[in-house]
């Protein structure tokens, strides 16, 4: 049995979607208190609701207390089991963040898995899809986990409905990384897109974005999107990748009123603070690479131009249900090295 303070640093959600992970992965019960004590809305939102009935379904688990504003919970995993599942929000909920929770886990059931999910994929506080497809699916695949995704519909605040297909194979073996010298940048990719609004919104944020950059890359390439979807939106999405080793990626969100050149300045804006640094990963990929790393056995070293909270957080997390270390050099708020001796995960 494990328990879990969800008060603990943030007090944010993470804390719910990292443990309920690790219980699954572990076979541990996990009892957690004071669920997202720290939020305006403490407790479990519907989200979070969602995150525990699909770690639930796929570990035939016994449950109390998962229903909504609950602060606490009782989760007691039975057997982690490979299938064809669906998990649907009702509302526009990041499902990109249930499907990071789901997917460590089934890549060491035994046999393959399908999973259909329905939310929201490009929300705000959260990894939009693109984000998660372009550069988490690209650095777990790098560590053995073998990962399929498809968007077939967008779904964007406040309407949600998007959806998204999984495909999990169990996890290939793999060795650590080392990733301290990045090297020069090399290019610079992207995409710019639309969901029930003018192509020219789009165009205006991608030429913005490449009027900036240039300057600074000159393999630089930008493509514009339709998304089909119920409601409208826009994004964009900037990923730089180096010589030796690592990569950023950074996004940002239109909303009404919000001019399309601002949208594009806050992205380029978000890359240029990290070439600023020496750092190999952004602060993003640093927290959400953390849990992988720490089921390979062996020791990575990885260089990130922000120790966040999130990832502390998560280093605190892991570190009550696997026997690992996690060693993080740096203030927070200011780059830092991060060193995770992991164990293998059979």
């Amino acid at each position: 049995m494990v328990e879990i303070d969800g008060s603990y640093g943030e007090g944010s959600g993470q804390i719910l979607r990292t443990s309920l992970a690790l219980s699954a992965l572990t076979g541990q019960t996990l009892i957690i208190e004071q669920i997202r004590a720290n939020r305006s809305q403490p407790g479990l939102r519907p989200q979070h609701l969602a995150a525990v009935k699909a770690i639930a379904q796929i570990t035939r688990a016994e449950v109390e207390g998962a229903v909504l504003h609950s602060r606490e919970l009782r989760f007691s995993p039975v057997r982690l089991r490979a299938g064809t599942y669906q998990v649907e929000l009702s509302t526009a909920g990041a499902l990109t963040l249930i499907l990071q929770t789901i997917s460590l886990p089934l890549s060491f059931a035994e046999g393959s898995s399908q999973v259909t999910l329905t939310g929201g994929t490009h929300v705000r506080w959260s990894p939009i899809y693109p984000y998660l497809k372009e550069q988490w699916l690209t650095a777990v695949r790098a560590l053995g986990f073998r990962l399929d995704t498809s968007l077939e519909q967008a779904g964007f605040f406040p309407r949600g409905g998007g959806k998204v297909r999984l495909k999990v194979r169990p996890k290939k073996p793999s060795g650590p990384i080392q990733c301290t010298e990045r090297g020069s940048l090399v290019k610079v990719r992207g995409f710019s897109g639309v969901a029930n609004l003018d192509n020219e919104i789009a165009t205006r944020q991608k030429h913005q974005a490449l009027k900036r950059l240039y300057p600074v890359c000159r393999d630089t390439k930008i493509k514009s999107l339709r998304l089909q979807a119920p409601g409208k939106g826009t994004f964009i999405l900037l990923r730089a990748s180096f010589e030796n080793c690592g990569s950023a990626c950074y996004t940002a969100l239109g909303a009404p009123g919000k001019p399309a050149e601002q949208v594009a300045d806050e992205v380029v804006d978000q890359l240029l603070v990290f070439l600023e640094t020496d750092a190999c990963l952004d602060q993003y990929l640093a927290d959400q690479i953390l849990l992988p790393l720490c089921l390979i056995e062996g020791r990575s070293t990885f260089r990130t131009n922000a120790v966040t909270g999130h990832l502390l957080t998560n280093a605190h997390v892991i570190q009550q249900f696997l026997p690992v270390s996690i060693e993080i050099e740096g203030k927070q708020d200011s780059p830092g090295m991060v060193h995770v001796s992991g164990v293998s995960h059979a």
